[in-house]
């Protein structure tokens, strides 16, 4: 049997609809939300109506249910539009993924079910002020009273905080057991008491993107609410990166794939001793060695997320494109602002918001170095 590459009809017909979008949606209005701050609304809401948001959803649950695949082909063009802008309708599947994978179908049909039928936002509630890579450090808690559990603490960075209708949350429910079984995972609405939700962070990159602090005092978080059983979150906090990696790093392929392209047509018009500076070996070597660096990049991201697709394990190769896709993006949108020169030093040309923005790929849902890690584990203990 020969290995195959080649997409389907649907998936061509899917990736051209994204890059459509992108084109004509996102790419006119970016510049406007990077300076400002603004949430994308008007944007989301056309990508919500196209199907372009929240595509892992089960059926039962009125969702389209599209494979890992699938929502590669949709970040990446999502992206190369306006990282910022994916981010924000990407974040959803992050929060989202936990659900899919561990809760019972009450709360399917109770959170899952209605983000099919209206705009509605959520987020993923793990990152704390003093436990970002290690998550272990975690130090909300939920404590067990009757039928309810009182959850108190902070979370940090927490992407699409300020507009989430509600919240995939972890917190200890036995300080001592920690990660092996001391950890459960809630679905806690922003709107109850005791919630509150801190100022919007002004980033570097991605500033479309909503990122803000959450605090939790005294909320009580009704027993029906627990995502899978007490002590899985953990697991299933975890588990979820498996499926939304891949969408990441292809994401940051997206980035790298706009710095490239901008960078290859500038260097066809912008002339130096005599010549356009493409015809230059040591400019047309940067950008032969960015193009051949975002396609391995996409090929790991498809190993990947196709391998999760099967059913099969994928954790190494999920962290080996998050981490290869990252640190590629940023030095492709570095290179692409050397190629532009001083012009690319400025706001007025696009390759310094792209090299802005590129920089969170290294850090969000797990640094480069966390998932090299996470390599080195699968590799000496797992022995892979």
């Amino acid at each position: 049997m020969s290995l195959s590459f080649n997409l389907s009809e649907e998936q061509e017909a899917l990736r051209a609809l994204a890059h459509e979008f992108a084109e004509n949606e996102i790419r006119p209005v970016a510049p406007h939300h990077d300076e400002t701050g603004e949430y994308p609304w008007d944007v989301l809401r056309k990508a919500h109506e196209l199907g372009l948001m929240n595509t892992h959803i089960p059926e039962d649950c009125g969702g389209l249910a599209l494979s890992n695949v699938d929502s590669l082909l949709i970040a990446e063009e999502l992206a190369w539009g306006c990282s910022g802008i994916g981010t924000a309708i990407e974040a959803n599947g992050l929060a989202q993924a936990p659900v899919i994978l561990g809760a019972s179908d009450f709360l399917k049909q109770k959170y899952l079910a209605p983000m099919t039928e209206t705009l509605s936002m959520c987020a993923y509630g793990v990152t704390e002020p003093g436990a970002g890579s290690d998550v272990q450090g975690m130090k909300t808690t939920a404590v067990k009273h009757g039928d309810k559990y009182v959850l108190n603490g902070n979370k940090m960075w927490i992407t699409n905080a300020g507009v989430a209708d509600w919240y995939f949350v972890v917190a200890l429910t036995d300080p001592d057991k920690k990660a092996r079984g001391g950890m459960t995972a809630f679905i806690v609405e922003r709107s109850w008491d005791g919630v509150t939700v801190g100022k919007k962070e002004e980033n570097l990159g991605q500033r479309a993107s909503d990122t803000r602090g959450i605090t939790f005092e005294d909320v009580e978080v009704p027993a029906e609410n627990v995502v899978g059983v007490e002590g899985d979150g953990w697991k299933l906090a975890m588990a979820a990166f498996d499926h939304t990696r891949p969408a990441v790093a292809c994401a940051s392929v997206g980035v790298a794939r706009a710095a490239m392209e901008h960078a290859r047509q500038y260097s066809t018009e912008r002339r130096t001793f005599g010549t356009a500076i493409a015809n230059h070996q040591a400019v047309a070597f940067m950008i032969a060695e960015m193009a051949m660096n975002i396609e391995a990049g996409r090929l790991l991201c498809w190993q990947a997320a196709d391998l999760k697709d099967q059913g099969k394990r994928n954790t190494m190769q999920a962290s080996m494109a998050k981490a290869f896709c990252a640190d590629m993006a940023m030095k492709v949108c570095t290179d692409a602002v050397q190629v532009f020169g001083g012009y690319g030093y400025s706001k007025e040309y696009p390759v310094e918001k792209l090299m802005r923005d590129a920089k969170i790929f290294q850090i969000y849902e797990g640094t480069s170095q966390i998932q090299r890690l996470i390599i080195s584990r699968e590799l000496f203990v797992r022995g892979r």
